[in-house]
């Protein structure tokens, strides 16, 4: 890892499964290095020699490592990663990619994909709306957020405007 910092995902023989899976679906995406277990691995876990130890990738310039730890430390929400995505369609495509295939929608634009790793899939129209929202124009949009599993971006315009949708 080259680096100052980058977010290592905990994996159970999964990871490089789940990076072909991150890199088809981000458009500015690819697999940097695979370092793969050998035959005399010194520690647990015992995956089979030549199943990758730990993938290195990058999305839209940000690094990433997957390690093949093993069961001990499965995913929670406790840590997500967030998209910020341009616009309805772009927030529809990655949220259906990844619930697809064994993910699960959550509230509030969030959702896991199939390998349990948690996202909040926002448009990046709500950012920029609660940074200049006044107080009625928060609880408007919190009113469509918390009843909401995808965010929808025209709900969320109507509310902030004080509109039905």
């Amino acid at each position: 890892m080259r680096d100052p910092i980058t977010p290592c995902i905990w994996m159970n023989g999964t990871a490089e499964e789940a990076a072909a899976f991150y890199v088809g679906l981000f458009d500015k995406a690819r697999v940097d290095r695979i370092m793969r277990y050998s035959a005399d691995h010194p520690f647990p876990p015992s995956f089979p020699a030549g199943t990758a130890l730990l993938v290195e990738f990058t999305i839209n310039g940000q690094p990433f490592a997957l390690l093949n730890g093993g069961p001990e430390f499965p995913q929670s929400e406790a840590v997500s990663f967030v998209i910020a995505a341009e616009d309805q369609a772009e927030l529809d495509r990655y949220w259906n990619g990844l619930i697809a295939d064994g993910g699960a929608e959550s509230m509030c634009g969030w959702c896991k994909d199939r390998f349990g790793v948690s996202w909040q899939v926002m448009p990046r129209a709500l950012l920029d709306m609660q940074e200049r929202a006044t107080p009625e124009q928060r609880a408007r949009l919190w009113g469509v957020i918390l009843s909401s599993r995808k965010l929808d971006v025209a709900a969320l315009e109507a509310a902030f405007e004080g509109k039905d949708a």
